[in-house]
């Protein structure tokens, strides 16, 4: 588990570099704020399409080879990413970009196929946490330190991202040893890399079906959240890459705090169930809250106060997984990822809407928080979805203990 963690660390400091800063750079290729919008939503959208046939494909390539070399592979990806973005001349060139980087990207999922391996089902969910904790470090870490950087030069974050990118792999290579033992891994077939194929899979996992719904409905609301925040933030609050620095990582303080410190501690007083239904309570208010804000502080007290929201991945995550066998966990969240990644594909197209309609108000306008208005009843759905599965599930184990 601690190899496991440090490399999701480091992974999690390099992509955290350059959130608050890559909007920037599309701005300075571009004359105004719509035309801004409209080119860091194409770039989100590449980056999801690709990451939408890549992730089957690589967790595939897990269960069959096992998880470090796919592991190796995604921190390769990263490295070409931000050296490339680096020196790209073009917003064409950064679309480009985006789309290899996306491919062989899948280090999410891997990481969390690694952690099912090597935990029993019973304290999956409190694992995840542990790894969702490092993820938390990271965006504490990263979006500071590419904020700093960025008022110095916008392309410098993306340079020490590679570096770091670079240091992760070394470490991997030398340090990181394999989870996946030989007799639970399945020969590779092409079948089986099919996204739609995969997601049809997910569908069938008995004890899971309905929460595949769930997985959508707040993962599309989470990758809407991470497409608006800048731009959102730099729309009605003028903020700079320095403010939207600190307020990532400040999801992240709360995020590590709560997955790293407290879930374990929860999970003794309650169930994994009624905890996934309080984050999506919590969540749903955090959305509305945050489209609502008028002024900057409210964004970071609004964070803090949402601390059962960060609970949400990995409770319903462990649900998922619990419902798999040993031999299909890289393949199984793999579809998990590759679900993420269309919703990644999603959420940019239906953000893009919104945020080119208020694009041109005045700074403090109530209407600017139209995407998170949005966010906040898709995740309101996935708390209803939540809910209704449980209930369904109760009900088949009194018809069972009946019989």
């Amino acid at each position: 588990m601690p190899f496991i963690m440090l490399a999701s660390l480091i992974d999690m400091i390099t992509i955290g570099l350059i959130i608050p800063v890559l909007p920037a750079l599309v701005g300075s290729f571009t004359g105004s704020q719509a035309d801004q919008a409209h080119w860091y939503v194409l770039l989100a959208i590449a980056f999801g399409v690709a990451n939408f046939f890549g992730s089957p494909i690589l967790g595939a390539l897990s269960d069959s080879f096992g998880r470090r070399p796919v592991l190796l592979i995604g921190f390769c990806g990263l490295m070409f990413s931000f050296y490339a973005t680096a020196l790209a001349p073009t917003l064409q060139a950064l679309v480009v970009i985006r789309l290899i980087a996306g491919l062989m990207q899948a280090n999410l999922s891997v990481a969390n196929a690694y952690v099912a391996d090597i935990t029993p089902p019973e304290e999956r969910a409190k694992r995840f946490g542990m790894l969702g904790a490092m993820f938390g470090v990271g965006f504490i870490m990263g979006p500071v330190i590419g904020g700093l950087l960025g008022t110095i030069n916008l392309r410098l974050p993306f340079i020490v991202a590679g570096s770091m990118a670079v240091l992760n792999f070394i470490y991997g290579f030398f340090v990181l040893p394999e989870s996946l033992t030989p007799e639970k891994r399945r020969p590779f077939q092409w079948r089986n890399t099919n996204p739609l194929r995969s997601l049809y899979g997910l569908t069938q996992l008995k004890g899971a079906e309905s929460l595949v719904a769930v997985v959508a409905c707040a993962g599309l609301a989470q990758f809407m959240l991470y497409t608006c925040w800048v731009l959102y933030t730099t729309f009605k609050f003028g903020w700079g890459t320095l403010q939207n620095g600190l307020s990532l990582a400040a999801v992240g303080v709360v995020a590590a705090v709560m997955q790293g410190l407290l879930l374990g501690r929860i999970l003794k007083r309650i169930s994994v169930r009624r905890l996934a239904v309080l984050g999506l309570i919590s969540s749903t208010c955090a959305y509305a809250l945050w489209g609502a804000a008028t002024q900057g502080w409210m964004m970071f007290a609004i964070i803090f106060i949402n601390l059962l929201g960060n609970t949400v991945g990995a409770t319903i995550q462990s649900l998922i997984s619990s419902a798999a066998d040993s031999h299909n966990q890289g393949k199984t969240l793999g579809a998990v990822g590759g679900l993420n990644s269309l919703m990644a594909v999603l959420a940019p197209i239906i953000a893009a809407v919104p945020l080119k309609l208020v694009a041109h108000l005045p700074r403090g306008d109530w209407r600017i928080g139209a995407p998170f208005y949005l966010c906040a009843v898709l995740q309101a759905t996935a708390l209803f979805l939540t809910v209704a599965h449980f209930r369904r599930e109760r009900h088949a184990r009194h018809g069972t203990a009946a019989a």
